[in-house]
């Protein structure tokens, strides 16, 4: 069985488990039939573009993960910020960056004081 059969069942299966959805539900929000997804996550599956682009929003996966598994990836937090930032709208992110920046500095004010 090819690698990336594995890693896109592996992405699959463990997306659509953090997100708390069946098969079935993942199935009938893309339009697909529950084999489709079920072959997916048994390494049988070789979806066509129209039902693995659905699938890969629906379930919020990062790309890499299929394509480049052997990368190290994110930590669960920085991938749910990552998703959050890149469904901003424009005016949205210009809002939060002088927040997350006032965050940020002082986390790092905090840590740094409990370094000393």
């Amino acid at each position: 069985m090819q690698d990336y059969f594995h890693s896109l069942g592996d992405a699959v299966k463990i997306a659509r488990s953090e997100l708390g959805l069946t098969q079935e539900q993942v199935a009938g929000k893309i339009d697909a039939d529950t084999r489709t997804i079920m072959n997916i996550e048994n390494y049988k599956g070789n979806p066509k573009m129209k039902t693995l682009f659905p699938l890969i929003r629906l379930l919020k996966i990062d790309a890499r993960d299929i394509f480049n598994p052997e990368m190290k990836r994110e930590s669960p937090a920085i991938r749910q910020l990552r998703f959050l930032i890149e469904e901003c709208s424009e005016q949205e992110a210009a809002a939060l960056i002088p927040v997350i920046e006032a965050v940020l500095s002082t986390l790092r004010a905090k840590d740094a004081s409990e370094i000393k």
